[in-house]
């Protein structure tokens, strides 16, 4: 059960001759072999510090992270975590095999939405670190982390010129302008999002630094919170194909401690809610919706169940943050939802007044707070158009004003555009009207 790439190691046929040359071969080019070889975690049921042996979604998402670097790829991935299977664990230990096997002077960042956890997940790094193999180092001294520069918040790794740095988004100006070649962005859908800080703005600072090479590493991962932020809106991205990450998603009825013995079948079945039986459509096993039906007992509604435990990034979603509509509901409608066709503003000849009425004309912005799926139909009826105005503030922390036109003509009324921003009232109102005038009155 070798890899291909070290039965073609050139380095082969001599390592073969001496045990301990072997075993830093196969560490070289066998991610799982090293891990349970010169890793050691705390186990969480017994508290030991045990070998590193990966369970199934680490082995599924290690397949990924390797199939883009055996392939010469820059490593990007978007990681959404159902409960603790060790998705950050993995992710660690991944850029720690990089910086410990295979390269010198390669810097990452660690960063999550508050320190305390930034650090907790260097912590992984230290235990890793202290019970290392000597046989096996690849460095020109022992395995330890060093200080570097007398900095708080990032440690060398002694012998391979590796920095591992520690931040959090809420100082995020600690590592800015740094020199990184991997980066671990941690729970990124709690970081906080505000006019002066968001997580857009500080990711692309940090990452938009790291190189298109091989090896680099951009790994975002979070348990859901809600919908409409930031690590949502880059979900909905990475599986629509128009980013650069790979979408990756662990169930909860692939981790392998959610399994319960059935004792008695049809009694298990009589019992089965309507949800339960879709799951054993969908090829759950007897054991895996067993241990989910007493299960669900703990929680007093199955959302919050489903909050916890869900069966897919939906419902991780949906499930999760303070949901007015229900997540089936919204669903359905966003099956409907599309880019629209034109973003911009419309102008007149003034912006207020009778002539901000005159010679109104579309003017294409991207950064435009009007965006149109449709324009107005040639000929339309003044009937055909409703324009809704729902007022908001002026300030980038108030509500948003929203101008809505629908057309009322389809065989389901249907939004055609819709305008979102902030603005003074006064201009807010003849705005609404250049809009409605533009639709056909």
């Amino acid at each position: 059960r070798l890899p291909d790439a070290m039965l073609a190691d050139p380095k082969y046929h001599v390592a073969s001759t001496n045990a301990d040359s072997w075993v830093k071969l196969r560490c070289h080019h066998d991610f799982e072999f090293w891990c349970v070889t010169c890793v050691k975690i705390k186990d969480k049921l017994s508290g030991l510090d045990i070998p590193f042996r990966l369970n199934a979604p680490q082995r599924r998402v290690a397949a990924i992270f390797e199939s883009q670097r055996t392939a010469g790829q820059p490593i990007r991935a978007i990681m959404l975590k159902a409960r603790q299977w060790g998705g950050s664990t993995l992710t660690q230990m991944y850029m720690a095999w990089i910086q410990s096997v295979h390269c010198h002077n390669w810097h990452s960042l660690i960063c999550a939405h508050v320190k305390g956890t930034g650090a907790s997940i260097r912590g992984m790094y230290s235990k890793m670190l202290s019970a290392y193999p000597e046989q096996y180092w690849e460095g020109d001294v022992a395995p330890k982390f060093s200080p570097f520069e007398r900095s708080t918040n990032i440690r060398e790794i002694a012998g391979r010129g590796c920095r591992v740095t520690v931040g959090s988004a809420e100082n995020q100006e600690a590592v800015r302008g740094s020199d990184f070649a991997m980066a671990h962005l941690s729970e990124t859908a709690f970081w906080s999002d505000s006019t002066t800080r968001s997580p857009e703005r500080f990711i692309r600072a940090v990452c938009g630094a790291i190189a298109l090479v091989p090896y680099s590493l951009i790994v975002m991962e979070s348990t859901a919170n809600g919908v409409g932020n930031y690590f949502h809106n880059e979900w909905l991205r990475a599986k629509a194909g128009e980013s650069d990450k790979t979408p990756i998603f662990v169930p909860w009825n692939e981790i392998e401690i959610y399994r319960m013995p059935v004792s008695n079948p049809q009694a298990l079945w009589n019992s089965m809610y309507s949800y339960e039986r879709e799951l054993w459509d969908n090829g759950l096993t007897l054991e895996m919706i067993n241990w989910y039906h007493h299960k669900r007992a703990e929680y007093p509604s199955h959302s919050m169940m489903k909050a916890e435990f869900p069966s897919n990034d939906i419902e991780a979603f949906t499930c999760t943050g303070h949901n007015l509509f229900s997540s089936e509901a919204i669903e359905r409608l966003r099956l409907d939802c599309r880019e629209p066709q034109w973003v911009g503003e419309l102008v007149g000849d003034t912006i207020v007044g009778e002539d901000s009425l005159r010679n109104i004309r579309f003017a294409p912005d991207p950064r435009g707070n009007l965006h149109i799926w449709e324009k107005p139909g040639e000929g339309a009826s003044s009937s055909r158009y409703v324009v809704a105005v729902d007022i908001g503030g002026r300030s980038h922390t108030s509500d948003y004003s929203v101008i809505a036109v629908i057309d009322r003509e389809k065989s389901r009324p249907e939004v055609v555009a819709q305008w979102r921003g902030h603005i003074d009232h006064d201009i807010l109102t003849w705005k609404s009207a250049q809009i409605a005038r533009w639709y056909a009155n």
